[in-house]
């Protein structure tokens, strides 16, 4: 999906209000939270597509700071975010090519600044404090895809190592609910790592 994104950047170039089209990745992932929780993020985000297959290889994979996942400072990005977004919105109204630019700049900005922290600690780092990301962890269900944990599980942990937030499945191991992490972006990337195939996500 990351050549999406891409190409987001370059027909906004030149036509400036068909920035608006990044209002679908900005509703999506809150619309699909409650029922899939983060899955929009883990599976269909152009962005997340281009951390996942190219940031990846040049990120250290360190672990995301702890302050980047407490509630205080996921609530100041959102709260942050939606004030510029709406200030510069309330300016540009009216003008298509100026409200695209103010999709075009969070965007781009944001990208930057995701990719700057993708080289320095993990490269889904940006994901963890992302406000639409936020708002969608806000309304997932816990019954929304649960991963589950079969017995045969061993603790052997590859499933943490191969999650991009360093989640911990199998926590879960052997419990009728599964693993329900509001986080869990739903990427099976730990499904695919488990060498007793004891991970499935339910439907």
């Amino acid at each position: 999906m990351y050549w999406l994104f891409f190409a987001y950047l370059a027909i906004g170039y030149f036509y400036p209000a068909a920035g608006i089209v990044a209002l679908i990745c900005m509703l999506a992932p809150v619309l699909i939270a409650p029922f899939k929780g983060r899955y929009w993020c883990g599976n269909y985000c152009p962005r997340g597509s281009l951390y996942d297959n190219l940031l990846s290889r040049f990120s250290p994979r360190k672990p995301i700071p702890a302050f980047f996942r407490t509630l205080g400072f996921r609530t100041f990005m959102v709260a942050f975010i939606m004030t510029v977004f709406s200030v510069q919105m309330y300016y540009a109204w009216g003008n298509w090519d100026e409200m695209g630019l103010v999709f075009l700049r969070i965007i781009f900005i944001t990208t930057v600044v995701g990719i700057v922290l993708g080289l320095i600690y993990n490269h889904r780092t940006w994901c963890s404090f992302c406000p639409m990301g936020t708002m969608a962890s806000w309304l997932t269900r816990k019954t929304a895809k649960p991963l589950n944990v079969e017995p045969t599980c061993v603790s052997c942990k590859l499933c943490t190592k191969a999650c991009p937030f360093d989640l911990t499945p199998y926590d879960a191991k052997g419990t009728s609910t599964g693993y329900t992490h509001n986080d869990c972006l739903k990427c099976e990337k730990c499904v695919a790592a488990c060498p007793k195939q004891s991970l499935t996500f339910k439907s």
